[in-house]
C-alpha cells in the first residue's frame, strides 16, 4: 500500500546555510502540524534539527504516531577529497535511524547542492558544458557506490539518490549518466517531480525508464511560470524558491494523475513524501500542508 508522508523541508526546514534559518519552524510544531494535516510518516531534516539521540528520536516520532522513513545527506561527490567524509556522516545518519527502530528507513544521498556557483545560478536552465567531465562522472559515481555500500553493509539500510537543482545531477541526461555508472543492486533512484519537471524533464518518463529503480518518490508539483519571471530576472535557486517555483499540488505542470496510476501499474508500494520546498518564513506550511493531503486524496491516495 501505498503511504502518504510530508517532511520538514515543507516548513522551510532546508539543509542550506540562509540567512533565513533564523525564522526556522521548530520540529516540534513541524510534527505536530504533519500529523494534524493527515500524513503518516516524516523524513528526518537536516542533522541537528530533530533529537540526535536515538531514544529521544523514536519517543517525539512515535507519539505521534508517525513513521521515520528517511534522511536526505548531501555529499559534494565531484571532489574525491569529500568522499570519506560523506560516508561517515552517511553513517553517522544511518546510526541514528537504525538505532531508534527505523530499520527500512533510506539515506537519501545527493549532492551539496547550492554550493556550485553556476549550478546554482542557472538552476533550471542548465547547459551541457556546465557539467561533469567523463572523469568526474566516474569519481562522482564511485562516491555514490561507495557511500550506499558502506550503509547497506553496516546498517543494513537503502541508499536513493536524489537528483536535484543546483546540485551536478539536474538534468534528466545527468540522472540517465549517472543511473548507467552505478550499479542497480546497490543506488536507487528517488524521483523527484519538481526537480525532474524544473531539470527540464517530464517525470513520466523518468517513471517508465526506471522503474524498477525508484525506490523512494517525493511529490513536489512545478510551476514553469515561476521558473520563467525569476529566468527574466536572473535569479537563482533560491530566487525561483522565494517565487513559488515549487507550488502546491495540482497548482503546476506535473500530471499527477498519471504519476498515480503509472506508479499502482508498476506496483509501487512504497512512500511519497510531499515536499514543497520553501525558505524558512515563507508562506503558511501548514495550510499548503493540508491542501496537498486534500489533492492527494482526489487522486485516489
Amino acid at each position: 500500500m501505498i503511504k502518504i508522508a510530508n517532511a520538514p523541508c515543507s516548513w522551510g526546514a532546508l539543509e542550506f546555510d540562509l540567512e533565513e534559518k533564523s525564522e526556522e519552524i521548530g520540529f516540534e510544531q513541524v510534527l505536530d502540524e504533519i500529523k494534524e494535516t493527515g500524513y503518516m510518516g516524516t523524513e528526518l531534516g537536516d542533522w541537528g534539527y530533530m533529537p540526535t539521540d536515538p531514544n529521544l528520536l523514536r519517543q517525539e516520532i512515535e507519539k505521534r504516531g508517525l513513521e521515520l522513513l528517511g534522511a536526505f545527506v548531501p555529499v559534494a561527490l565531484a571532489d574525491e577529497n569529500t568522499h570519506e567524509a560523506g560516508v561517515d556522516t552517511a553513517l553517522k545518519v544511518a546510526q541514528l535511524m537504525h538505532r531508534a527502530g527505523y530499520t527500512n528507513a533510506f539515506i537519501v544521498l545527493a549532492d551539496d547542492n547550492g554550493t556550485v556557483l553556476d549550478r546554482t545560478q542557472y538552476a533550471g536552465r542548465i547547459t551541457p558544458e556546465m557539467g561533469l567531465s567523463e572523469e568526474q562522472w566516474q569519481v562522482y559515481a564511485v562516491g555514490a557506490e561507495k557511500v550506499a555500500k558502506t550503509v547497506k553493509d553496516k546498517y543494513g539500510l537503502r541508499t536513493v539518490f536524489h537528483h536535484h537543482c543546483a546540485g551536478y545531477v539536474e538534468t534528466p541526461q545527468e540522472i540517465d549518466t549517472l543511473m548507467a555508472l552505478t550499479d542497480p543492486e546497490v543506488l536507487g533512484l528517488c524521483l523527484d517531480m519538481g526537480h525532474y519537471a524544473f531539470g527540464g524533464g517530464n517525470p513520466i518518463d523518468a517513471i517508465m525508464k526506471y522503474s524498477d529503480r525508484i525506490w523512494h518518490v517525493h511529490f513536489k508539483d512545478y510551476d514553469p511560470e515561476a521558473a520563467r519571471l525569476s529566468r527574466q530576472e536572473n535569479g537563482d535557486y533560491f530566487d525561483a524558491l522565494k517565487k513559488g517555483v515549487f507550488c502546491e499540488l495540482g497548482k503546476g505542470s506535473v500530471d499527477f494523475n498519471t504519476v498515480v496510476k503509472l506508479l499502482k501499474d508498476k506496483r509501487y508500494e512504497d512512500w511519497i513524501v510531499v515536499e514543497q520546498d520553501i525558505l524558512p518564513g515563507m508562506g503558511e506550511p501548514k495550510k499548503c500542508a493540508q491542501a496537498n493531503r486534500d489533492y492527494i486524496k482526489t487522486l485516489g491516495l
